[in-house]
């Protein structure tokens, strides 16, 4: 369970009077991962479902906003987008002392280790044409059509993007970091044009999708930082995976991709382009650096969040320590940009 119990009382009165179905009795336990919004499985009579919530306590502005996922979810899903379905809102804080939502529990499971080692090359090579397939199926969505054309700011999405993690980074900075400063006087000056705008999904890897036992993608995870924006920029996000040392994690770099059956960087970057009509330039470099100084803003958000207390991960300590490796990177794409 979580250090941060929930009012299990309240929550349950809550869930019988909002979810349609909901029986008692039920437990909830705190998944280790959901690293900004806490989540939890809920398995009751009824069945089993997943609550997140925002964290307790201080937070900065603009972070955690679990309505935006939920209003997300809900149009996302009657359209046939792989995501869970979001079952009800509770946007008063005083129920649980967070706002949160609650969804179905998606089938499957997300696999953390980028080489899935538990699949044989052939079925690695599907994951992975499915994970590409599904990404540029969420950029050819017309945010319009999916009343989504106010879920964010139109054009410009890489200045924004750029302000907002440097001020984010300030808020919760901790260290001086010379890379991240000229990271900060860098990518202002160098911002590429928009391809488009598109919903974007802003932590796609294959850890915040889940698979079913055979392999077959069942639902796309974690959209706490989607909004509008360049259909590059999370296709880059995702390829920098590809050029990252394999470390266990998502990142592929250094590993036989060929005898693994997964992908090439080449590859990937073909596919992505023909299924979604976004043409990928040569040079990657530049979206490395951006994703990578924003990765280092959100690591250092966590390692502020470990300091005050309200870390919610329970690896949160090993990833914090993660910001220095994560600035020097950005600056080595910087400069080779």
């Amino acid at each position: 369970m979580s250090a941060e119990p929930l009012d299990q009382q309240a929550l349950g009165g809550w869930l019988e009077a909002n979810v349609a179905g909901f029986l008692p009795p039920f437990e909830l336990t705190k998944f280790p991962s959901g690293q900004s919004n806490p989540t939890y499985r809920i398995t009751a009579a009824s069945g089993d479902y997943v609550l997140r919530r925002k964290p307790f306590g201080k937070l900065l502005a603009s972070a955690h906003a679990v309505d935006r996922e939920y209003r997300l979810l809900s149009a996302l899903h009657p359209l046939g987008f792989p995501v869970p379905r979001p079952l009800a809102l509770c946007s008063e804080a005083d129920v649980i002392g967070a706002i949160f939502y609650v969804m179905e529990l998606a089938r499957g499971r997300p696999y953390a280790n980028g080489a899935l080692p538990e699949f044989d090359p052939a079925t690695r090579r599907a994951m992975y044409d499915q994970l590409i397939d599904t990404l540029a199926d969420l950029h050819v969505i017309d945010p319009n059509a999916a009343e989504l054309g106010d879920f964010g700011r139109q054009g410009n999405y890489f200045e924004r993007q750029v302000a907002r993690w440097t001020r984010q980074y300030r808020d919760s900075e901790t260290d001086y970091l010379p890379e991240m400063e000229r990271l900060i006087s860098f990518l202002p000056q160098t911002l590429p044009e928009q391809s488009r705008t598109s919903i974007v999904h802003g932590d796609y890897r294959i850890d915040n999708v889940m698979f079913d036992g055979d392999g077959t993608l069942t639902a796309v995870l974690d959209w706490e930082l989607a909004t509008l924006g360049d259909p590059v920029a999370d296709f880059s996000y995702l390829a920098m995976q590809w050029v990252m040392p394999a470390d266990g994690g998502a990142a592929l770099g250094g590993l036989d991709l060929a005898a693994l059956g997964i992908p090439s960087l080449h590859e990937i970057v073909e596919r992505y382009s023909e299924q979604s009509g976004v043409t990928i330039g040569a040079n990657l470099n530049w979206y490395f650096a951006y994703n990578l100084f924003r990765l280092a803003g959100i690591v250092q958000g966590i390692k502020k969040r470990l300091i005050d207390g309200t870390a919610s991960h329970s690896n949160a300590a090993d990833i914090a320590a993660k910001v220095p490796t994560l600035a020097k990177a950005a600056w080595s794409f910087a400069q080779k940009a």
